[in-house]
């Protein structure tokens, strides 16, 4: 599979205790490899999956250690450089309950242009997947659709996270279905708190059933956080329950779904059991901190499972 999109360099911030206005409090602070689409893909790949990314670096730094970051992860990368931007960088804040806010900088990747895509590779692929932070400003918009565009005429499936409830909101939900209904989205695979702005929906049930309309035949993976997932496909729909609610930091967790998720559905074809495997890997995630933990003993167990 091919992904397209964002690598950023994550600056953590966990608080051990709650930090007041103007307040000061113990706490981690670090610095990991990020960026919601590079993250699909080194999921994907640890799952199991040949995986090919393409991004916008700077010429810097950070840019060189992104390639060495994605080499580490056996994930190929097509990353193209500039002098007139640095590589992406992002503020990642995790409160004392696990729960995370970022502040996104306007790092290279915000600047990948139509002309600059490797559409051999594009081409070459038999899945694409985009998520929406290639959407929310343009560029990087154009690149992405006709990334889309490439993939779907050589017949490749096209997988699409809407990444951010408060950009999709940002961006007015009726502009952003415009921009993206048409790119022939074969899996969808929102957050509760996206998929709810974009039907106005509240029942997990309701929104997964309004979004197979709203981006027609696709199936339906809606990310439902300590509440597990819920899959719908073909007109029936599954909850999937939670594999844990021990949540330290949230950073990540829809990222490691998705990438673990299109694995294990590409090779195997079953969604429910795809669904199953993503919520243990995101649930192993969410129990440590960053979006791409080092593997220890029991995720090198659960991801022999997708093998």
């Amino acid at each position: 599979m091919c992904v397209l999109g964002d690598f950023a360099w994550d600056v953590l911030i966990r608080t051990n205790s709650e930090l007041k206005r103007g307040g000061d409090t113990f706490g981690e602070v670090m610095l990991t490899p990020g960026g919601s689409a590079a993250n699909v893909a080194v999921w994907a790949s640890r799952s199991g999956m040949e995986t090919h990314f393409i991004g916008k670096i700077g010429r810097d730094r950070f840019g060189q250690l992104a390639q060495e970051n994605l080499d580490q992860e056996g994930v190929i990368g097509y990353l193209v450089e500039t002098d007139a931007h640095l590589t992406g960088s992002v503020a990642v804040f995790v409160d004392h309950t696990g729960e995370r806010s970022m502040v996104s900088g306007r790092g290279a990747d915000f600047y990948l242009l139509a002309s600059e895509l490797p559409k051999a590779v594009i081409s070459g692929a038999r899945h694409l997947h985009l998520t929406a932070w290639s959407f929310f400003t343009d560029p990087p918009r154009s690149a992405a659709r006709t990334a889309a565009q490439i993939a779907k005429a050589a017949g490749a499936t096209l997988s699409f996270d809407p990444g951010s409830f408060q950009m999709i909101e940002q961006m007015g939900a009726a502009h952003f279905l415009e921009t993206t209904q048409d790119l022939g989205v074969d899996i969808f695979l929102p957050n509760f708190e996206e998929g709810s702005i974009l039907t106005g929906l509240a029942e997990p049930a309701e929104i997964a059933q309004r979004l197979t309309t709203l981006y027609p035949g696709a199936l339906v993976v809606l990310k439902l956080d300590a509440d597990g997932s819920y899959v719908h496909q073909d007109g029936v729909g599954t909850h999937i329950p939670p594999a844990t609610n021990n949540l330290v930091d949230a950073t990540g967790a829809g990222d490691s779904f998705a990438g673990s998720f299109l694995a294990h559905f590409l090779e195997r074809g079953s969604a429910v059991a795809a669904a199953q495997f993503a919520t243990q890997i995101s649930a192993w995630v969410i129990e440590r901190i960053g979006a791409r933990p080092e593997a220890d003993a029991r995720l090198k167990a659960l991801l022999a499972q997708s093998h």
